[in-house]
This record gives structure tokens, sequence and C-alpha cells, in this order.
């Protein structure tokens, strides 16, 4: 139940996202006079709609994102009349531009001439676009001031408490959720070792933390050592034979070493040290470089998440994650047998993540994404500027109908790539590590 609790809650909060990303359009578009007919939430058949003023609000099916629908996003042709459509010309693609152009144009009615998104000044139709993603970053912006300002960076220390015991000893790269058939019992669990056994003393030495313990455990491969541990108040004794075992080494963990080995995962303590807002800026720059190093490995990530999906690869848990995979990490974040405390910080820094990595995906400046009409509106305004400087006329708006064949086959590609996570997020998803 608590795992179904944290999907539907992370969902709706990213629902809840996408409303705002589209509110961020929404609020600017209203401002400089574009007529918006439509604000939804999802795709597909409507669910849920009302209409209010202009505008019919409303909740779609497919929850994979969400739109505002403004008059005139494409333009007519320069030298068309304002409302005129003219027949489709010869050509495929120049018929698809032209249709989609005619569709576009018979939304606009007398007297809106003034209300079209084409029309408006590149700098308006600059800030529309730009203000989805902006509300995206100011979001990842709030949710790591709440994290790192309001609950705090986490520091992970080890304890010499016993949390669990192995039941048997394979080695590390081969290790298993259940022993395999003969496996050998670990030597904490031959002499009785329990969860919650804290350690006082190991080879006549006092242990004062889990370092200093995992050092004398490694260190003392092939003996048989007296051990003293405190359970529920009482000191127990032990001897304990220390066996040999391949573990990753401390100093590079991709690298194994044969050391000692006892059997014991140690209690993880968690603690928390509030910042300033510099950290705050420190970890929105880091995570954004690292998102946009994210968005240029697109292609050779998807790569991968078809491996995972139809082969035996695992996921990369580095790698683009979709609506349901995301969703089941908020699952297993609010399952997780961890404190109270650091599963809202791990749920915050998820959403925060999450609204970077929206933010940032739609700045890429690609039609039919916010970043490719955020880009033809800073080509007019460029064009502007040197037709002023060099006393040409105006050259007007920049046609981005023009973009409607690159724009199709990008919406292709995103719905390839969308289908594709769906898919490895239901067959074989990105897990949490503790």
């Amino acid at each position: 139940m608590l795992w179904v609790a944290g999907v539907l809650g992370f969902f709706l909060c990213l629902m809840g996202s996408i409303a705002l990303h589209e509110l961020g359009h929404f609020s600017f578009a209203k401002k400089f006079g574009v007529r918006t007919t439509q604000f939804m939430v999802g795709f597909g058949p409507t669910m849920w709609s009302r209409t209010k003023g202009e505008t019919e609000y409303g909740i779609k099916w497919i929850p994979l994102g969400g739109y505002i629908r403004m008059i005139g996003m494409l333009p007519p042709r320069k030298g068309d009349a304002p409302g005129q459509v003219r027949q489709v010309s010869t050509g495929p693609w120049q018929g698809l531009i032209e249709s989609a152009r005619g569709a576009a144009l018979e939304e606009v009615r007398p007297g809106d001439e003034n209300r079209v998104f084409y029309a408006k000044k590149w700098w308006q139709k600059l800030t529309i676009m730009f203000g989805g993603p902006a509300m995206n970053l100011l979001l990842a912006v709030l949710f790591f001031a709440i994290l790192i300002m309001g609950i705090g960076q986490e520091n992970r220390v080890a304890r010499p408490v016993v949390s669990a015991v192995s039941e048997c000893v394979v080695p590390a790269a081969q290790a298993t959720a259940k022993c395999p058939a003969g496996a050998t019992p670990t030597p904490a669990a031959k002499v009785g070792i329990k969860p919650n056994d804290r350690f006082v003393s190991f080879a006549g030495q006092k242990i004062e933390n889990y370092p200093q313990l995992q050092t004398l455990i490694r260190d003392s491969a092939g003996k048989t050592v007296p051990v003293v541990v405190d359970r529920g108040g009482q000191q127990v004794s032990l001897q304990v034979p220390i066996i040999k075992n391949q573990m990753p080494d401390l100093k590079d963990e991709t690298k194994t070493v044969t050391v000692g080995f006892l059997g014991i995962t140690p209690l993880q303590e968690y603690t928390y040290e509030r910042q300033g807002p510099v950290a705050v800026a420190e970890q929105f720059g880091s995570m954004t470089a690292h998102t946009a190093g994210a968005l240029v490995r697109m292609p050779q990530k998807m790569v991968g998440v078809w491996h995972a999906a139809f082969g035996d690869e695992k996921r990369d848990p580095n790698g683009p994650v979709g609506v349901v995979g995301v969703s089941r990490l908020g699952g297993e974040v609010v399952a997780a047998e961890w404190p109270t405390k650091r599963k809202i910080a791990i749920f915050i820094g998820l959403l925060g993540s999450i609204n970077l990595a929206i933010g940032m995906f739609n700045l890429v400046p690609l039609l039919p994404l916010d970043g490719g009409h955020m880009a033809g509106a800073l080509l007019e305004g460029l064009k502007k500027f040197f037709a002023r400087l060099f006393g040409r006329p105006d050259p007007g708006y920049v046609d981005v109908a023009k973009a409607l064949p690159l724009t199709y086959v990008m919406a292709a590609i995103m719905i390839v790539m969308g289908g594709l996570l769906i898919y490895a997020d239901l067959v074989n998803p990105i897990r949490l590590s503790g």
C-alpha cells in the first residue's frame, strides 16, 4: 500500500508540475493578448473540462504531458491577406505545410488580427514560450532550496552495529538475494551474530566506529578472533573464524581484493546539515551541467534502454526514465525501510531533478519543443536588428511553418522514445539503491 501511495503521490506531483509548466505559457499569453482557447493537462480524449471565458480548461486521459492552444501559432504565407487560406500546393511536404497552416488559420476569427501568436513582437513570443520551461526551472530551485536549506544535506555514517547478517558466502560480484545450493554459511551466521548487535571489541581492541571494525575484519583473514558484542544491554563473547572472500577494494570499488570476511551489514545513521543559498546555487549548477550532458548523450542512452527492454542488460541508473519509471521510483522511496526524514528528502530531490530535466528538455531548440519556437523568435529579433542596422525594410515574422517537416519527424521520434521508455519502465525499471 505504501508503494502504491508513493507512485500515485509522485505521479500527481508530476502532473502538477506539468500544469504549472502550461500555466507559465498561459499567463504570458494572456498578458500579451493572445487568444488561448484551451488549457489541457494530458493528451487524447477529454476526461473532464470546463469553459471559463474564452478558454476551455480540462484533463485528458493520456497523462504524458499537456498543452495550451493559442490561435495563430502558424502564420499565413507572406503576401496573403490575414485569415486567407490558399489551396494546397503541389508536392508532399509543401502540401503538408499548407494544410497545417490552413488548419491553424481557420481558428482566427474577424477581430483576432492582433490576438494571433505570430503577430506578436519577437520578445513577447520568446517570453510566452520560455514561460513554461522557466516554471519548471523555478520549481527545481524551490525543491532544491527546501531540500538543502530546509531539510539539510545528507551525511551517511556507518555505525558498528549490525543491520543484517548474510546467510552464505559468495563473491561480491555474484551476490544474490537467495543463497545458492551448497553455499557456505558466513562466519557471522555460524556463531549467531544477530541484527542490532553492537561491537564492543574485536581481537581485543575496543571498537569506536565502523571503519575501524571494517579494517580489523579485512586484516584478520584466516584467523579466529575473540569478539564481544552488546546484545540488549548484555555483553556476549564469541569466537569468530574470519574467512577469506573477494570484496570490493575500499580505494577503488571497480576492483576486487581477497580480504577477511565476516558477513554483516552495518547500520547506517543519517544526519542532515542545513546549508545556505550558495549551496542551493551550487547544487542547481551541478545538476544543470549533469542534465545537459545527459541530453547530449540521449541517443546513445536510448540504445541502452532498448537493450535493457528487449535483452538482458541492466538499466543505467543515470539513464533516461519516463513518467511510469519516475513514479515507480517515488513509490520505492515511500515504501523503503528508511527514516521518514530521508524518505522526504529523496522524494523532494526527485521532484527537483525531474522538473529540471523537463525544463531543460523543453529548451532544446527544435520544434515541436518550446525551444524550437524560442529559436524562431530569436531569429526574428536578430533579422529585425540587422534590418534596422543597415536601413532595410522590416523583414516581418519568421515563418516557422517551413520547419513542419522536421517537426513531424521530431514528434515521431519523441513518440517512439516515450513508448520505449514506458515499456522499459514496466519490464525492466530503474530501482533505487539504499
